[in-house]
C-alpha cells in the first residue's frame, strides 16, 4: 500500500449513522471495484448494502441476495462512480467455481460489487475496501464500524471519503 490512509474507525452508531456512512461511502463510489461487508448474522451487513443502493437513487425493492446469491442494480452514479452495483451474498456458495454461473466475472471491469460473506469465494474475488460491523455490547442496537483499504483503489476510496 501507498501510505495513504487505510482505515477509519466509527463507534457506537444507530441505525441513522450506519445509513448515513453507507450513503457518503456511495457518493464517492469509483465506477467500479469491490466492497466487502463483514459482520456476524444479523451485525447489518443487508441495512449497508440498502442504504447504500438507496442513495445510489435504487427505488424499488431491494432484495437480500441471500437465497439468490446476487441482485444486479442499474444505480444514478455519481460524478465518477458506478452505474452498475451487483449485491451478493455468498454464505450459500457451496464452491468459488459458481461465480461463473452467476457472471459475476463479466461484470468485474465494469460494475461496483457489494460482496457479503466474501471468505466463501475463496480468494476469487478480492476486496478493495471492507466495512466490518460489529454490535456494541452495552448498547446492542448500536454497531461500531470499520472502513479498511485492502489496495491501493481502496485507499483512493478512503481519500475521496475523507475529503468530503
Amino acid at each position: 500500500m501507498t501510505g495513504a490512509e487505510t482505515e477509519r474507525r466509527y463507534r457506537e452508531l444507530d441505525q441513522a449513522a450506519v445509513e448515513s456512512q453507507a450513503a457518503a461511502l456511495a457518493a464517492v463510489a469509483p465506477a467500479a471495484g469491490l466492497l466487502s461487508l463483514r459482520g456476524e448474522l444479523g451485525a447489518g451487513k443487508s441495512t449497508f448494502a440498502r442504504a447504500f443502493l438507496r442513495s445510489l437513487g435504487v427505488t424499488g425493492t431491494i432484495r437480500s441476495p441471500t437465497y439468490t446469491l446476487v441482485e444486479p442494480y442499474d444505480v444514478t452514479p455519481p460524478p465518477g462512480g458506478p452505474s452498475r452495483v451487483l449485491h451478493l451474498d455468498l454464505y450459500r456458495l457451496a464452491d468459488p467455481e459458481e461465480l461463473d454461473y452467476l457472471g459475476v466475472r463479466d461484470e468485474a471491469d465494469h460494475a461496483l460489487f457489494l460482496v457479503e460473506w466474501l471468505s466463501q469465494a475463496h480468494g476469487e474475488l478480492v476486496a478493495d475496501l471492507e466495512i466490518s460491523l460489529s454490535g456494541c455490547a452495552d448498547r446492542p442496537e448500536h454497531r461500531d464500524l470499520v472502513c479498511r483499504a485492502s489496495s491501493p483503489f481502496g485507499e483512493a476510496w478512503l481519500a475521496r471519503l475523507a475529503a468530503t
